[in-house]
């Protein structure tokens, strides 16, 4: 199941969204406001379509929070700014498209799950930070210029962690996340396993992790150095 947060405030054209878009494979969570989006798990969503005109503030402001969190879920901005100055903003501010109204719900349909696909695939990434070489693309992991064989368990926990570095996320969602095709079947030992694996193979001490730490009672984090 697929998450998306809508960020509309009017209601009939959000109502029609939730419609439109709705499915057995698609959840859509709507919001009227900055203030319920903020109160949202941003971590629980795979994808978001953002007003920029609310109530109480712009969705640009929103959207480049959710960067600076390090989110990398796709965002579409659906919006009546229809200057060439607004879109290049937009994109430039992290969007991934930028749609203006009016438009047809069934081109948003199609642009939905483009960027689902594509979310589904993974996005290039790279990440380099001493001592460490990750390369998703081509399952290149190494430590010191010495090569590490991980999993594909262990690949998806690593890449949500330093997506979301800084940020704690909650075990329920690493769970969905990795084993998304049946997350209520899978037994709680085995995220616990899957991290200490990991651990061992990437932390000089895995009993006291440096990278891969533990926030007791909430989860787990990638800490930011």
């Amino acid at each position: 199941m697929k998450r998306i947060l809508l960020v509309e405030d009017d209601i009939a054209l959000g109502k029609g969204i939730c419609i439109a878009l709705q499915s057995e494979k698609i959840q859509i969570d709507l919001c009227r406001t900055l203030r319920d989006a903020y109160d949202k798990d941003i971590f629980e969503y795979d994808l978001f379509i953002l007003d920029i005109n609310l109530p109480d503030g712009s969705g640009l402001d929103y959207l480049r929070e959710l960067r600076e969190k390090h989110c990398s879920v796709p965002i579409i901005i659906l919006t009546a700014n229809d200057m060439e100055t607004d879109v290049v903003v937009g994109l430039e501010s992290g969007a991934d498209d930028y749609i203006t109204k009016p438009f047809s719900l069934a081109i948003l349909r199609a642009r939905v799950n483009a960027q689902l696909r594509r979310e589904r695939k993974g996005m290039p990434y790279i990440y380099q930070s001493d001592p460490f070489l990750f390369n998703f693309d081509h399952m290149d992991f190494q430590k010191s210029g010495m090569r590490i064989e991980l999993s594909k368990t262990e690949q998806k926990l690593l890449r949500i962690l330093l997506d979301n570095r800084g940020m704690t996320v909650s075990r329920a969602v690493l769970v969905d996340r990795i084993w998304s095709d049946g997350a209520e079947y899978v037994d709680e030992n085995a995220l616990s396993v899957t991290m200490k694996r990991l651990r061992d193979k990437l932390e000089d001490d895995p009993s006291q992790p440096t990278y891969l730490k533990t926030i007791y009672g909430l989860g787990y984090t990638w800490a930011v150095k």
